[in-house]
Order: structure tokens, then sequence, then C-alpha cells
């Protein structure tokens, strides 16, 4: 028991200073003319897949905090300019929007997994999903918060509204993210639980 702890722990501790230095050194975002396509969520994806949902909270609480750092460093040009408007607000686009989606990640696979018991479908449709989830809250609040503001109308050329705009601002970059991390999430994580269990039968 002690041992599965230390286990948790420690991979836990590898995920985060994964997702760290890839915020970091710029592995962990695809800079585009809008927002940044996210290859974060693949860690996230992967510890609530293979350690449950508050792993996966954990996770996107890290996430959700370079995040907002990139902002208070200038690091993000798009959010440099939100926090420029309002820091409080900022931080609530960037931080408790991706605890909410490594914990619902978690969630999502334990369901898919009541169903699928080889989990293999769960994997990939939770890494899928994980993306998925990153792109709905974050752009959801972040038009809950600064729809209003000079800034975002600026970016708003067409007039178009609410809806018609978070679709054409984030589509290329969820087209991206979603697949990225379905394959790339599915697969490890598939692979981290199956060596998991192995070590399990093998002690």
């Amino acid at each position: 028991m002690k041992n599965q702890k230390i286990l948790r722990m420690t991979q836990l501790g590898i995920l985060i200073a994964i997702i760290i230095v890839i915020a970091f050194t710029g592995l962990g975002y695809i800079r585009t003319g809008g927002l940044e396509i996210s290859l974060i969520t693949v860690p996230v994806a992967i510890g609530a897949m293979v350690m449950g949902p508050g792993a996966g909270a954990v996770l996107g609480l890290a996430f959700g905090i370079t995040s907002f750092l990139q902002c208070v460093f200038g690091l993000s040009a798009f959010g440099a300019q939100l926090l420029g408007i309002n820091a409080f607000l900022t931080f609530l686009v960037c931080v408790p929007t991706r605890a909410a989606v490594g914990w619902l990640a978690g969630l999502i696979f334990k369901a898919i997994a009541k169903i699928d018991k080889t989990r293999t479908v769960g994997y990939f449709v939770t890494g899928l999903c994980t993306a998925l989830l990153n792109t709905l809250l974050f752009m959801g609040v972040l038009l809950l918060c600064f729809w209003n503001t000079d800034y975002i109308q600026s970016l708003n050329v067409g007039g178009v509204n609410v809806f018609a705009f978070a679709v054409t601002f984030v589509g290329l970059n969820g087209a991206l993210e979603m697949p990225a991390c379905c394959v790339l999430g599915g697969a490890v994580a598939k692979a981290l639980s199956k060596a998991k269990i192995n070590r399990v039968e093998q002690v």
C-alpha cells in the first residue's frame, strides 16, 4: 500500500514536471494568429485516466497556473492583453477551467470503463474529450468574462454573434488539439495502465 502511494506521487510529480517544462520551453504550445494550440492537455488526460479524477484535477490546476503565468510574464500576447484588462478574470479563464478539465476527464474515463471493460475505447475517447473540454470551458469563460471588452470586439472583425465568433476563433485550434490529445494521450495512457497492471500482477 505504501509502495502504491509512493508510485502514485512519483507519477503525479513527473507529469507536473512535464507540464511545467513544456509550458515554459514553448513545446506545449503551437502559436497561431489567434489563440495558442495547447498540447498540455495530453499529460492532463494521461494522468486523469491512469490515476483518476483527483489527479486529473491537480494536473489541470498545474496546467492552469502555468497558463496564467504565461500571461503574467508576457509569454502569451493574447493572455497579456487579457491580464491588462482584468487580472482576476484572466485568472478565472486560465486556472479553474483547466482544473475542471482534468477532473471531468477522469470522470469520463471512469464512466466509459464501466461499460467497456477493456478500456481501449475509453482511452481514446477521453483523450478527445479532454481537448474538447479545454476548448469549450476556456472559450466559454473567456467570452463570459471578456466578450464586451474593446479588445475582444476588435478581434470580431465581421461583427458576428458570440457563438459564431467562438466557432471561428477556436475552430482551427480545436481541430488540431483534439486529434493530438486523442492519439497521444490515449496511446500513452493505455501503455502506462498496462504496465501498471503487469507490475501489480508480478507483485
